[in-house]
This record gives structure tokens, sequence and C-alpha cells, in this order.
């Protein structure tokens, strides 16, 4: 699987070619599943949120990227649909749109529906992740990030990565995410981390991880 772990969508125009990059072809000829379920468990979470993000009426740049086709899945669901159906369905999407809210409850539903499981033979699939959408793929959030608590507790989230994000750097909806506090955190994480802002993505492809950025960004405990 193929990854543009995004802070805030596709913002600009190097995280848009980024993404391009790793379809291998035009957006527009690109079919697309979009995954609201992280939106519904923060503790701040609305109806409307993952309602703005499948619509593409969010601030952050997802569905509305000129896709040629649009579906959604909802983890939740997945549990009573027969699962031969919508693997069908994540195996003939070009790519996964993955909304941000919760990243341990996003992961708690990726591991319950079975996802999680599959996403290891989906080498040909781009998976762009928002916010949670990108932190659910790290090995760990941090207390930092923690609302929603899942029944097993901690912060660990799937590891499909070897780095952890502190996201939305210097955003001003979230003043305490400075660059001070991004280093405190970072101190509690084992192993490398990255702060990012909104103008910042991480591409990994075939082992190689890339920061694409037009805005500001650090990492942490480098492993070398």
């Amino acid at each position: 699987m193929k990854l543009l772990l995004t802070d805030s969508g596709v913002k600009n125009a190097s995280i848009q070619k980024a993404l391009v990059d790793l379809l291998g072809r035009p957006i527009a000829e690109s079919s697309a599943l979009c995954i609201p379920t992280a939106g519904y468990g923060a503790p701040d979470a609305d109806p409307g949120g993952p309602w703005r993000f499948i619509s593409g009426r969010s601030p952050s740049p997802m569905t509305e990227l000129g896709w040629k086709s649009v579906g959604v899945l909802e983890l939740t669901a997945l549990p009573s649909i027969d699962e031969a159906r919508w693997v069908s369905w994540v195996r003939e999407a070009d790519v996964l749109l993955v909304n941000g809210g919760d990243a341990l409850y996003l992961g708690h539903w990726m591991r319950e529906s079975g996802l999680a499981e599959l996403l290891p033979s989906l080498s040909d699939t781009v998976y762009v992740g928002l916010s949670a959408g990108s932190l659910v793929m790290t090995p760990r959030i941090g207390e930092n990030f923690v609302g929603w608590k899942p029944p097993t507790g901690g912060d660990s989230t799937l590891g499909v990565v070897d780095f952890s994000i502190f996201p939305h750097l210097d955003h001003p909806a979230c003043p305490e995410n400075t660059m001070a506090e991004a280093e405190r955190w970072a101190a509690g994480i084992a192993g490398p981390a990255y702060a990012i802002d909104e103008q910042t993505a991480i591409k990994v492809a075939d082992g190689a991880v890339e920061v694409v950025s037009e805005g500001h960004w650090k990492l942490f405990n480098p492993t070398s």
C-alpha cells in the first residue's frame, strides 16, 4: 500500500502532485472510497463533520478533487455486511480517503471491521489520511491526542509505518500545538516522530519516506 499522510488534506500543489505520482494516473481517472468513521469518535464530534467530509464541503480537500467516482465506506457498518461484498469494493478502488476525527476510534473500527487485516494485501492502492486518518497508521499517538478510549486502553494505533505524527502544528484552531509542545510530546515517543502543519504531508512508497511540504515541519528522534 502507498501512503499519503496529510495534516489537513490535499492543501497545495505539492501535495496534489505527490498524490498523482502515487496513483500513477490523473485524479479524473481514479476511483475513490471515502471513510468518514473517525469523524464520529472525537469528543467534540457532530454529525455535520462526516457530511462535510463526504460532500466535499470541508476545509480539508479530499473528496472534491475531481475523482472519476467517489463512494462511502462506513467501517461501523461492515461487520453486518457480507465480507466478500465490501472487500470487493475496497479492492476495486484506486484510493482510500480517510477522514480525521479520533485516531483511536478509527483504529478500533479498522480492526473490528476487518479493514486493518486487509490493508497489507492492497499493494496498488493509495491511502490518503487526513489528521486522525494519518495518525492511525503510526505505532502510537501519544497522550496528547487520546480522546476516545479503546477497550484495551493505551495510545497504540496500527503501526503500518514506524514513525509517529504530531499534527496541526501552529494551527490557529489548536493554539496548544506549538513546536515546543511537539518537542515535549516527541520526548515521550519511542521512535521517529514528525511535527507537521496543514501545508505538509508524508509520502510513503516502497519503504521510502518523503516529506512533501509548502509549510513547516520537523523530525524528532531520527534513527540515523
